[in-house]
């Protein structure tokens, strides 16, 4: 154990005495050499720092330019759309002024006038009896009379007559004076429901229900405006959702093949709410601009029918919430007065947002329109005078008015 402790003892003075010990001079060589080292050692490292630079440079300039590009790319991406913007309001601007010129068209209207003469005759012939008498009291009434048989009903024609009666109660007018005096009441009643409605607004695909009853003219409407709307560079869909008539999908096909425009349809009997959904989801995936739905005639006291269509809206709107965007309701003005029960049951039911009054070229008095729009608070987008897509024009409540009454536009 003693010469264990005294071995510990010596080591530890060697150690202390080496730690005492100046460190060994070097050789010139030996210098030289770590000098070398350390400059080695240096340079290595500028240089590491060097490329740390560098890299760090690339890094905030590939980043800079990345967001000079992302920068870029966004005012393109923005001028882009205030290019298709103003163009798009450029075309809407064409469009309209063009509907509006056809509207107006006395060719058009000339022919209008033509259908409703055959139809209105007591109500000329009245018209110009009136021209060559005192308007008294006796006057008015037998005017409201003759408006009433015109299909305008007794609260339009009581309204009109009224307004017709102020400063000229009492004292003799011409024939033309009457025509236009009534032209501008009825024109008064109609204005707020002209409305031009452009299909290529709002969202795509644009669903447009087409409802209405037996016989009112739906799938010839829906028919008429694809050819105008393929004219017009749109692509849409047809879908055939009248079922329960193999001809309703065939006269749809025929219209869909004259326009260049696909149909969807499915055999007889199908589960129409089903095609709806089908065809609204193949627009999506097609990128399609519109979804025009024709839909099985029914009568308006028909129950079960009118929940059918209650339940293609329902099914179409898990699609789209907002879906149908466009519920228009043809209307056949033969059926006179009838058509009022008709909007009344249809917008109800199917939530209607336009008419289209059809047939004004044949047997209709045309008063009803003027009945319908004092009723109810719905845009006019277009009527019917004949059987060519053509004859499909956007209404005009002046050229209307002046029509109805006989008079020249």
């Amino acid at each position: 154990m003693i010469l264990w402790f005294g071995k510990k003892k010596q080591l530890d003075e060697a150690k202390a005495a080496g730690e005492t010990m100046k460190a060994p001079e070097l050789s010139a060589e030996e210098l030289a050499a770590q000098e070398a080292a350390a400059r080695e050692k240096a340079e290595i490292e500028a240089k590491v720092a060097e490329a740390n630079r560098a890299w760090e440079e690339r890094q905030k300039r590939e980043a800079q330019e990345a967001e000079d590009e992302a920068v870029r790319a966004k005012a393109a991406a923005e001028l882009k759309l205030l290019e298709e913007r103003r163009e798009h309001a450029r075309l809407r601007a064409e469009a309209e002024a063009a509907a509006e010129a056809e509207a107006n068209d006395p060719g058009l209207f000339g022919r209008l006038g033509e259908g409703l003469a055959r139809s209105t005759a007591r109500l000329s012939e009245g018209l110009a009896a009136l021209g060559r008498r005192k308007l008294d009291a006796a006057a008015l009434e037998e005017l409201e009379d003759l408006l009433i048989t015109s299909d305008m009903g007794s609260k339009v024609a009581a309204r009109v007559t009224k307004g017709f009666a102020k400063g000229r109660f009492d004292r003799e007018v011409s024939g033309d004076e009457i025509r236009a005096a009534l032209a501008s009441e009825i024109e008064a009643i109609l204005k707020p429901r002209e409305k031009v409605v452009d299909f290529s607004d709002g969202p795509r695909p644009r669903v447009v229900l087409f409802v209405g009853v037996n016989g009112s003219g739906k799938t010839t409407t829906i028919g008429k405006i694809a050819s105008r709307l393929q004219e017009q560079g749109a692509k849409a869909l047809l879908v055939a959702g009248d079922t329960f008539r193999a001809a309703a999908v065939e006269q749809l096909k025929v219209w869909g093949a004259r326009a260049g425009i696909p149909v969807l349809a499915k055999g007889t009997g199908a589960d129409s709410a089903g095609l709806v959904y089908e065809a609204v989801e193949k627009a999506k995936a097609e990128d399609l601009d519109l979804v025009l739905v024709d839909t099985a005639g029914r009568l308006q006291n028909k129950a079960e029918l009118m929940s059918e269509l209650g339940k293609i809206v329902r099914v179409v709107r898990k699609i789209d919430p907002q879906a149908p965007h466009d519920v228009i309701l043809v209307l056949d003005a033969t059926v006179g007065q009838n058509a009022l029960s008709q909007v009344e049951a249809f917008r109800h039911t199917a939530g209607v947002t336009g008419l289209v009054m059809t047939k004004l070229d044949g047997t209709a008095k045309g008063g009803v329109l003027v009945a319908i729009a004092e009723a109810h608070d719905l845009p006019i987008h277009f009527i019917g005078i004949g059987e060519k897509a053509e004859d499909l024009r956007p209404f005009s409540a002046e050229a209307f008015a002046k029509a109805l009454v006989g008079l020249k536009a």
